[in-house]
C-alpha cells in the first residue's frame, strides 16, 4: 500500500441505473489494480473498433444520465489513467461508482458492435484453421493494427507488464482476447457478469 497515495475522490450519489451492480467487499470502496487495468483495456479495444472513440463513451454517459460521474473528457482520462500501466498513470483511486459507470458504458458499446465483434472472431477462427495470418482479412488486420497503435502510444513501455506485450504477436493475442471478453459482455446479464468477473480472485 502506498502511504502517500491521495484519498479517493468524493463519492457521488449512485445513479439508479447502477443499482443492479453489487458492491464487492473491497478495501475503502476502491477498485483493485487488476480491475482498473481490465476496464481500461476493454475500452481500448472498443476505441480500436469504433473510430469515434472517447466521444462515443461520453455520448453514452450522457444518454444514461451518468454525467454526474463522468463529466467530461478530462474526467474520463483521469479514470482510465488509474490503470498503473498507463504512460501518465494517476495515483488517484478508481471508485466503485466510477467503475460501474465505465462497465455499463463498455457493455452498451460492445452490444452496439456485436455484429462486428462476431465477424472478426469468426474471421480469426477461419484464418487459424487455414494457417493464415490476420493480414489476410482487411477488417481484422485493421482492428489489430489500431489496437497495437493505441496500446503503444498510451502505455508506459518501461513497465514490466507492458514489456511483456512488446511484440506484434503478443499484442494481437491481447487484442483478440479482449474481443472475446467484449462478446461476453453482449450476452444475457452481460453487465452483471462482466462486473463480477472483474473482481474474481480480488475479494474473498
Amino acid at each position: 500500500m502506498q502511504l502517500n497515495s491521495p484519498p479517493a475522490p468524493p463519492t457521488p450519489p449512485t445513479p439508479i441505473i447502477l443499482d443492479g451492480l453489487p458492491d464487492p467487499p473491497v478495501a475503502d470502496g476502491v477498485c483493485p489494480r487488476r480491475t482498473r487495468m481490465q476496464i481500461d483495456l476493454l475500452l481500448l479495444a472498443i476505441e480500436a473498433l469504433d473510430l469515434t472513440g472517447s466521444e462515443a463513451i461520453l455520448a453514452v454517459a450522457n444518454d444514461f444520465d451518468l454525467r454526474g460521474v463522468l463529466k467530461n473528457r478530462v474526467a474520463l482520462w483521469r479514470m482510465r489513467s488509474t490503470n498503473p500501466f498507463r504512460r501518465y498513470a494517476q495515483r488517484r483511486p478508481l471508485t466503485l461508482v466510477e467503475a460501474k459507470a465505465l462497465v455499463l458504458i463498455t457493455c452498451y458499446l460492445a452490444r452496439r458492435l456485436t455484429v462486428l465483434i462476431r465477424q472478426l472472431l469468426l474471421a480469426y477462427q477461419q484464418l487459424s484453421e487455414k494457417n493464415l495470418s490476420p493480414d489476410h482479412h482487411f477488417r481484422l488486420s485493421e482492428y489489430l493494427e489500431r489496437f497495437r497503435a493505441h496500446y503503444r502510444s498510451r502505455m508506459n513501455s518501461k513497465r514490466a507488464g507492458v514489456l511483456a506485450y512488446s511484440s506484434d504477436e503478443k499484442l494481437n493475442e491481447l487484442a483478440l482476447d479482449l474481443l472475446e471478453q467484449l462478446l461476453f459482455c453482449t450476452g444475457t446479464s452481460g453487465v452483471q457478469r462482466l462486473w463480477i468477473s472483474l473482481f474474481d480472485g480480488e475479494v474473498q
